[in-house]
């Protein structure tokens, strides 16, 4: 495993440089733990107004978020990377129930700034959606990765990002993400609540483990969601675009452009492996074992295709 680093204690983050960010308890929100400035702008999310021709790219954490990100802005702007290097990830596609420390704008407050059609990114469980999207028809893709792989990127992640509840060992981590105890709560039942609304709802179900066997194939089915049509050509620009090689040497992908006293790349790299089984390096032959009974008494309800390796 890789060497662990010391996040910075409360008292650290609140002096650094007067910054006031440092890492906070979750809040409850209609049963979902969320952090502490999104529960307080709770109420101006819930009232969200999409406008129809909006689209939502719904993820629970590290699931694949700022590739399908990448992806869907490159098919809007039929390729072309210049226009899509026009400002980072997270003011291209804003991230709705995001509220930062000021100076920092909201997600919201992005989204003032932008005329529809907007892309907009949420974590949110299908239940904390706000109704518009489902009112507007508004079209959704949401991106599901398996679960011990997801478990593993969303601990390294916690560990870089200093305004996340600190994620403890390794083993405490496994059995937080277990509970459901993580910031958006628990990915069992995110990734069945879109699965059971997907027909309903017109949401366009992808997988993480499909994208990366074949992704040409996921971006066109994208582009067909999003009535589009580029020409092969560009569909395979696209595709070498948006590879985890191209996008982590991305500035206005890679998230290169956060402050270190939020997300310290020193600890855990934003775009680290983005590989298919590297949960293997991690669990032991027990840990695995046990992850594996729990899981199925908590899948049982629902078969969804999830693949471990591919």
């Amino acid at each position: 495993m890789d060497k662990k680093k010391e996040p910075m204690s409360n008292e650290e983050a609140i002096n650094k440089e007067g910054s006031g960010l440092y890492r906070l308890p979750l809040v409850d929100v209609q049963g979902i733990p969320l952090r502490r400035l999104i529960a307080q702008n709770w109420s101006s999310v819930c009232a969200f107004r999409p406008d129809p021709s909006d689209m939502l790219i719904s993820t629970y954490p590290k699931a694949g978020t700022t590739w399908t990100q990448e992806i869907v802005d490159l098919l809007l702007h039929n390729g072309d990377a210049d226009i899509c290097k026009r400002a980072p990830t997270t003011v291209r596609i804003p991230f709705l129930e995001i509220n930062s420390h000021p100076p920092n704008p909201s997600g919201l407050d992005l989204l003032k700034k932008i005329k529809p059609p907007r892309a907009i990114k949420t974590h949110l469980p299908i239940q904390l959606v706000p109704e518009g999207f489902w009112e507007n028809k508004c079209k959704v893709i949401y991106v599901a990765r398996n679960a011990k792989d997801n478990l593993v990127s969303y601990y390294h992640f916690d560990r870089m990002n200093l305004i996340q509840p600190e994620p403890g060992s390794w083993e405490e981590y496994v059995q937080k993400f277990m509970k459901g105890k993580l910031a958006w709560g628990s990915w069992y039942d995110h990734v069945k609540g879109y699965w059971k609304e997907k027909e309903k709802r017109n949401i366009l179900y992808l997988f993480y483990e499909d994208m990366k066997e074949n992704p040409r194939r996921e971006i066109v089915k994208i582009m067909g969601y999003l009535d589009l049509s580029l020409s092969d050509a560009i569909i395979d620009k696209i595709v070498k675009l948006t590879s985890f090689k191209v996008m982590k040497d991305n500035p206005m992908a890679n998230y290169s452009f956060m402050p270190k006293e939020m997300y310290d790349q020193s600890i855990s790299t934003f775009m680290r492996k983005g590989e298919v089984g590297d949960w293997t390096n991690y669990f032991t032959p027990a840990q695995s074992q046990m992850f594996d009974e729990d899981y199925a008494r908590k899948m049982a309800d629902m078969d969804i295709p999830f693949r471990t390796k591919i």
